[in-house]
């Protein structure tokens, strides 16, 4: 069956559709949230467009209390496709109106473009023609736009927790790579206080967010003449830099250091643990050595907490927050693991280390999908059949995607190989040529799963 010629006649409708859908400003606001738009009026709009969508094209439709819009078709075992509405706020400098979904060399430009507005709409139109080409038969299709995937995933939550929706048979979600991601490391976060007095040092902070590596680090000191001279020597050995500055009478200490996602710690270098191990040499403090030198090794080593496996690989451990007040420092971190690992574990052998004490704010599961199951291997050939790549292979990841909000679910497309859509960036974009690809790869895995033997 040729999928490409099912959809050429979409095309352009496809693509007008999209232009209109990302000229909804769907930023989350606060300001405007009632019981009616419980994510505020952008996304309640962006919403009502999908639903608006699919009640003009014939399908049935659930506006879910204004959380998720599901539309769908057909009866029998359930696929499933979770896309999302929402979209990140606008930052930096563009060069395209982020709400105007302008063309441009065959590129459209706007937020939500790629993430997650332009593969949600190719999802639609391959549902579209498998509708109107009498294709949906002995199963049913539901694709559920959530407006809440930005912000924490309440979309879904709702969905499946207050609605009590059915979980897929086989599921996916247009929100990361082609070819396809069957593993997801689980991802939990937790706090470590430490109650200790560091002579002389009156407050450190740095780190925005706890899933990111610190690139800046800051420490006020009381003054000695002596700070210059001991943090060239000690920062020429590890290749940080720094910077040392008068602040109302006291000593300002900057490290800087280089930011990296908190999935990667190992690609980063972390400003403030480095501030952390020279004033642990500044001041002979062994403990606070012993705790910057933990978290410098990323996987856990240094903790007694490290683990791997063959899928997910291994732990890792990112401090991406950090203060110290009134003799109590404390750290924000971020921690991923494999499906071996049990968080629930972790957390009590860290709190035996006498490093202080360390507080989980919840335990993430890992999702795990045999490679070599019918739902995987039939994704990965619909992907190399409708597009000759045969070559990029299928990955796990330590970042988390919107699959894990459901069952029977893995992340599959819509980025490309090799392509960079500026994703949560100016400019962010998605070529025409990727959207309407990516529109007979759905189609065909709709269909492909939907035919799948049991």
């Amino acid at each position: 069956m040729d999928f490409k010629m099912m959809l050429k006649p979409y095309r352009e409708e496809s693509i007008k559709t999209l232009q209109e859908f990302v000229r909804i400003n769907s930023i989350h606001d606060d300001s405007t949230i009632t019981n009616k738009m419980p994510f505020g009026k952008g996304v309640y709009d962006a919403l009502d467009f999908i639903a608006r969508l699919g009640e003009e094209n014939g399908f049935n439709v659930d506006r879910c209390d204004n959380y998720c819009t599901e539309i769908s078709f057909g009866e029998g075992k359930l696929i499933s496709i979770f896309a999302h509405a929402d979209v990140v706020p606008v930052s930096g400098t563009w060069k395209h109106e982020p709400f105007g979904a302008e063309i441009e060399n065959e590129i459209m430009y706007g937020r939500g473009t790629s993430d997650d507005k332009g593969p949600g709409i190719a999802a639609f139109y391959a549902l579209k023609a498998l509708k109107d080409n009498n294709l949906i038969k002995g199963y049913k299709v539901s694709l559920v736009f959530g407006g809440n995937e930005e912000k924490g995933g309440a979309c879904l939550d709702h969905y499946f927790n207050v609605m009590h929706k059915p979980y897929p048979k086989y599921g996916f979600t247009p929100d990361a790579d082609f070819p396809l991601i069957y593993g997801e490391k689980g991802i939990s976060g937790y706090v470590h206080k430490l109650n200790h007095k560091i002579p002389g040092v009156k407050s450190i902070s740095g780190g925005f967010v706890r899933n990111a590596v610190i690139d800046e680090a800051h420490a006020i000191l009381e003054h000695d003449g002596e700070l210059t001279r001991l943090c060239s020597i000690f920062f020429s050995l590890c290749g940080t830099k720094f910077k040392v500055m008068e602040n109302d009478g006291n000593d300002e200490l900057i490290v800087y250091g280089k930011t990296a996602h908190g999935s990667i710690p190992q690609c980063g270098v972390n400003a403030g643990l480095h501030l952390l191990k020279f004033l642990a040499w500044y001041k002979k403090d062994m403990l606070l050595n012993k705790l910057a030198d933990s978290y410098l090794e990323t996987t856990g080593k240094n903790l007694g907490c490290f683990y791997e496996s063959e899928y997910l690989h291994t732990t890792t451990y990112n401090v991406g927050l950090m203060n110290y007040e009134g003799e109590e420092l404390t750290l924000y971190v971020d921690f991923r693991h494999p499906e071996n690992c049990n968080p629930r574990e972790v957390e009590k052998k860290l709190n035996s280390l006498g490093l202080g004490e360390i507080k989980f704010n919840g335990y993430g599961e890992p999702l795990l999908v045999d490679p070599k199951s019918k739902m995987i291997q039939t994704l990965l050939k619909t992907y190399q059949e409708e597009t000759g790549d045969y070559d990029t292979p299928i990955k796990t990841i330590g970042g988390g995607t919107y699959a894990k909000e459901s069952k029977n679910t893995i992340a599959f497309g819509s980025a490309f190989p090799n392509r960079n859509d500026k994703i949560h960036s100016p400019d962010e974009e998605i070529h025409i040529s990727d959207f309407i690809t990516s529109q007979s790869i759905y189609a065909r895995a709709i269909y492909e799963l939907g035919n799948l033997d049991e």
